[in-house]
């Protein structure tokens, strides 16, 4: 059985739906990874969205949004460091 996010209270549900944005920053990153300027700031942000969705409550769409963000991340920065050493 689903929960309305509108009977919530404020609180969880800003922290439902920060979670849920988590975990789309953090693939939208993944695929935005190839192009630096995008990808970097989806994952941070992705990352800050989930670490304030777990200060409400610990869910798992939080901890994966923060994870797969933080791959997004690294895949962003190996790719810069790629971009870089090619010249």
């Amino acid at each position: 059985m689903e929960t309305d996010p509108a009977s919530l209270d404020p609180e969880p549900r800003t922290a439902k739906f920060a979670a849920l944005a988590s975990a789309a920053l953090g693939l939208m990153s993944l695929c935005g990874g190839i192009v630096p300027a995008c990808g970097a700031p989806m994952s941070v942000l992705g990352i800050i969205l989930g670490v304030l969705s777990l200060r409400f409550e610990r869910s798992k769409t939080a901890m994966t949004g923060i994870g797969i963000s933080i791959l997004g991340l690294l895949i962003t920065i190996v790719y810069m460091v790629f971009l870089a050493f090619k010249n």
